[in-house]
């Protein structure tokens, strides 16, 4: 379960995961997509929490730390903190109207990384046919951030993404509710039911499901430019969708804007 091993392959399926949002749950091994879990159990915590902290692991994240200058690579010494969390997106089922669908579904875990100068991401990790590993490494701390939000806001609600608007939700009961600019513009400041989001979803996604034209067609983010370098290549290389591939890890290595999440 090193770092190393989560090959190019890997990451550019994860970003298309994320950059279609409804594409097979999956960071994928060479042999094909793998299903996540449907809980984040003690025992895949604790193995996502092996990947995170594994050598290879902090040896990249101090390269993606030190990538813009912010500070030396040796001086880096990234650290973890916490428990790995669930991270859950926007369910196709539930697009789909299968009955009994839940919203949204685990799509990885992610640990909280933090260099010595206070730059933090978030190490996505995921089930692979290699077992647990680390598929890709995103600036700031949006899942733990909304996390917490959504806890407060809704206890015991599902926290989730809907990826296609970068918009985030807690859900219970019969409620939507948003966490950030994104969820308001699309379901107002005091959310909505469970069946009229199901509704906006399945109107603005239902034709962009795994197996429709649209997603047969490529037509997902162009994700396939998202290309690892060969091994050893020493400096990142921009891929597709603003995001970085880092040395030979063939691990995606997204740049994702700072916000302050409202409501």
């Amino acid at each position: 379960m090193t770092l190393r091993a989560a090959t190019a392959t890997a990451a550019a399926v994860l970003a298309a995961t994320a950059l279609l949002g409804l594409a097979p749950q999956a960071a994928a091994a060479p042999g094909g997509p793998v299903p996540q879990p449907r809980a984040a159990t003690a025992e895949n915590k604790a193995a996502a929490a092996q990947a995170a902290t594994a050598p290879d692991t902090l040896a990249t994240l101090s390269r993606f730390f030190a990538r813009e200058g912010k500070v030396s690579l040796t001086a880096a010494r990234p650290r973890i903190e916490g428990e790995a969390i669930p991270v859950n997106h926007l369910s196709p089922e539930f697009v789909a109207g299968r009955a009994g669908a839940p919203v949204a579904r685990l799509e990885f875990l992610a640990s909280k990384a933090v260099s010595s100068d206070g730059q933090q991401a978030a190490l996505w990790t995921a089930r692979t046919e290699a077992g647990w590993e680390v598929v890709n490494i995103a600036t700031g701390d949006d899942e733990f951030r909304y996390a917490q939000l959504g806890a407060a806001k809704l206890p015991g609600g599902t926290v989730f993404r809907e990826p296609q608007i970068d918009a985030w939700y807690v859900a219970g009961g019969s409620r939507v509710l948003p966490l950030d600019e994104d969820a308001v513009r699309a379901v107002g400041a005091g959310g909505t039911s469970l069946a009229a989001y199901r509704v906006r979803v399945a109107r603005a996604y239902g034709d962009k499901l795994p197996g429709s034209s649209y997603a047969e067609s490529g037509e997902a983010g162009g994700y396939a430019e998202g290309v690892a370098p060969a091994a050893g290549t020493p400096e990142p290389v921009v891929a597709a969708g603003g995001a970085l591939v880092l040395g030979g890890a063939g691990v995606l290595l997204a740049l994702r804007r700072r916000r302050v999440a409202g409501a």
